[in-house]
């Protein structure tokens, strides 16, 4: 690749007339920076050419709790190969962080990924527990944009190592032919294409014994359960899953299709938490967590009953109207009107003139601004700064540089196979069951924000509710879908999920237990081949150099998760 850039740089200098007469001599690149010639596309038929695995190296160091860690980040490419057969299936772009010191076989590593699907890692990488993050401010939207980039003092580097992975079609991850990137733009090639990335990073790195995490937010929800099962078979072991306002069940969501038949039941404490921010439920909770105990009670004993007649025969209950009312904030006409109410309808009637967030009920914008036009102030609010801040990041910071479009969300969603197991659309709890059955140690966390009506933090606890396993954390905070922006939530999480990440960690002694304990039989593997050292290439590398064609960096709506209506069962 060195060679490779060298060479493309030499040729452009002498197109330019460079080299010679009065020019200057072009400023060296500084140790570690990688100019990666390539031209990347999010586009479905993309595929590469060929490629050959590179980073760019640098050396940073982050002050943390008193102490100065030195850490080396590392930004580029590596190989994905599949497993049996050994092809190259496609060059995924990932960045990680590692402690300079620290024995990396004790030391744990977590990869972190968003969902979409189709999204990029990049709200994971700048907004949660990476060694920089951008200053928010939510929930207020009074902070000036585009968000500075600060050091962390809320990092996990402290506890672990952490690596994020772009999906195949974001950020600069493509398919290698004949692969194209669609090809793995389904719940089962998804899953498998994650497994063989992070298995390569791990031999890459001489990983294999480190204590593994996956770190999946929302569709990376039953992204996680999937690919944990998938690791197991090929034989590497997480210690233990993180699930981020996962949606595990998107039979049990009904906001991701808004098809009629799906009780709403599990946003009640949402709404119950929703309205009493904005000052709208009666009495006024002075103890939130208490308050959405009661809801969660109302929701099991007295809404979800009546919903059942509701959606069986139309059964009208006009005793809850006015609980619901007191207790959301909504008004009794409006629980009249659509007793089974989904979370659009209460985002667009809580406050009149107002638009509620999706991803965070807690922030608001009237309705016909610029703010409220793609249908949520809370992702809008933060799309082009995280945008813009990524690629002036990898180029300036981390001395990755690249003339392709980092795309945070692609089209993939457009195209996505979401079926799974027999199923139109995915339900993952039994993924997840097999999982904690194969491996009598590993440990898994959820962590919501109780403002979050994408994933309702209520629908998370009633689909871990069916593993009845207590080695299954449940962790809920002010904030919403990516709770971890709010200042005062992300501190407490990061406590909690350091906490999880020693204890799962020191249980390793009890885990690979056999795989036929799984509760669906496992595949049976030969002997994998070795991976290739360090640098893989694959296919003809120099025919991917070029001019990339121009893409925008946000390709679909920010609302993940969700399923378009072509994917709709019944539509």
């Amino acid at each position: 690749m060195r060679r490779l850039t060298a060479a493309l740089l030499l040729a452009l200098l002498a197109a330019c007339g460079g080299g010679g007469g009065d020019d200057e001599a072009p400023v060296p690149d500084p140790p570690g920076a990688l100019n990666d010639p390539n031209a990347y596309s999010s586009q479905p038929e993309a595929s590469l050419p060929g490629a050959v695995e590179a980073v760019a190296t640098t050396k940073h160091q982050l002050r943390l709790g008193g102490s100065e860690i030195a850490y080396t980040a590392s930004a580029g490419h590596l190989i994905a190969r599949e497993p049996l057969a050994g092809a190259a299936q496609a060059s995924v772009f990932h960045v990680a962080y590692t402690a300079d010191d620290a024995d990396p076989a004790m030391r744990p590593v977590t990869f972190f990924y968003n969902g979409g699907p189709g999204s990029a890692s990049v709200w994971l990488h700048l907004g949660s527990f990476g060694p920089k993050r951008l200053a928010t401010g939510v929930p207020a939207t009074t902070a000036a944009r585009p968000f500075p980039l600060v050091d962390n003092a809320d990092s996990l580097l402290a506890s672990t190592d952490l690596v994020f992975i772009d999906a195949v079609g974001s950020g600069r991850s493509q398919a290698i032919a004949p692969y194209r990137n669609r090809d793995f733009w389904s719940v089962g090639a998804d899953a498998a294409l994650f497994r063989d990335a992070i298995r390569r990073w791990l031999q890459m790195h001489g990983r294999q014994a480190s204590p593994l995490f996956l770190y999946g937010e929302s569709y990376g929800g039953p992204r996680t359960a999937v690919l944990a099962r998938r690791l197991q078979e090929a034989g590497t072991w997480p210690a233990g899953l993180i699930l981020q306002s996962p949606a595990l069940d998107y039979h049990s969501n009904c906001g991701v299709t808004e098809t009629a038949g799906i009780a709403c039941t599990g946003y009640l404490p949402s709404y119950a938490a929703t309205g009493a921010w904005h000052g709208l439920s009666t009495p006024a909770p002075v103890d939130l967590d208490g308050w959405l105990g009661g809801a969660r009670d109302f929701a099991a004993m007295r809404y979800a009953p009546a919903l059942h007649d509701w959606l069986a025969a139309a059964l009208p209950a006009p005793e809850l109207w006015l609980p619901l009312a007191e207790l959301t904030g909504l008004s009794a006409a409006q629980w009249q009107q659509s007793f089974n109410l989904g979370p659009t309808r209460y985002r667009e009637r809580l406050i009149p003139g107002q638009l509620l967030g999706r991803y965070d009920a807690r922030m608001t914008a009237p309705v016909g601004s610029a703010l409220a036009a793609e249908g949520d102030p809370s992702s809008s609010w933060i799309g082009t700064s995280f945008a813009a801040a990524i690629d002036a990041y990898l180029r300036d910071t981390l001395l990755y540089r690249n003339r392709s479009t980092y795309v945070l969300l692609s089209t993939a969603i457009e195209h996505w196979d979401f079926a799974h197991a027999g199923r139109d659309l995915p339900d993952t709890v039994p993924d997840l069951a097999a999982a904690l059955a194969a491996d009598p140690a590993l440990r898994v966390l959820a962590v919501s924000g109780v403002h979050d009506l994408a994933t309702p933090f209520h629908v998370t606890e009633t689909d871990l509710a069916r593993l009845a396993s207590d080695r299954v954390s449940v962790r809920n905070y002010p904030g919403g879908h990516m709770s971890f922006l709010d200042d005062a939530t992300r501190p407490r999480q990061r406590t909690d999920i350091a906490a999880f990440l020693a204890h799962a960690a020191a249980e390793r002694t009890l885990r690979r237990s056999p795989l036929a304990a799984a509760l669906r039989p496992a595949p049976t593997w030969p002997a994998l081949p070795a991976l290739p050292a360090w640098p893989d290439r694959a296919g003809v590398p120099a025919a991917a150099i070029g001019e990339p064609l121009p893409e925008a960096a946000l390709q679909a709506p920010l609302r993940d998760p969700w399923v378009p209506v072509r994917r709709a069962p019944g539509r």
